[in-house]
């Protein structure tokens, strides 16, 4: 009687972290630009649609805010993914061009203005750090799986 022997399953690989770094003129056209950045980085990340639509509206949200709320020349923007969750950074070193507390009662019922709304709606925190040297803003959004077979591609 033969004996077969079966090979022993491979071990899954340990998961590889993703991170996509980018510094940009802080222009409206690089709002465009970084939020096509993300929703490219996280399909090639295999993030699924729901997690990839926030990250995609998180990013063009908060340098928005840089853009038309800072002073700064520059905006950068580092998106990390540990394979449960993506964490989007957006880091200016500018200052504010009005207080939060400044707003009238009728610019709270603007069209716009409601940025930061919307990132608190798609993530489950999110922080903000301002200092005299700029504002760091930091937004967790939870992925709950990737597609089934794909693993990340690194180098976005």
């Amino acid at each position: 009687m033969a004996t077969t022997e079966f090979p022993h399953p491979a071990k899954a690989p340990a998961p590889v972290p993703c991170l996509v770094f980018r510094i940009a003129r802080s222009t409206p056209a690089t709002v465009r630009d970084l939020r096509h950045l993300a929703r490219h980085t996280a399909q090639q990340w295999a993030i699924p649609e729901g997690p990839c639509h926030s990250l995609a509206l998180v990013v063009s949200e908060l340098v928005t805010n840089v853009v038309l709320h800072s002073t700064s020349p520059d905006v950068a923007l580092l998106i990390t993914f540990d394979n449960f969750a993506l964490t989007v950074e957006v880091i200016d070193n500018g200052q504010r061009l009005e207080d939060d507390a400044g707003f009238s009662a009728m610019e709270q019922h603007a069209s716009f203005g409601r940025g930061l709304d919307l990132v608190r709606a798609c993530t489950d925190w999110h922080t903000i750090q301002r200092t005299t040297a700029g504002t760091r803003v930091t937004a967790h959004i939870p992925v709950t799986s990737r597609e089934p077979g794909r693993l990340p591609q690194t180098g976005a």
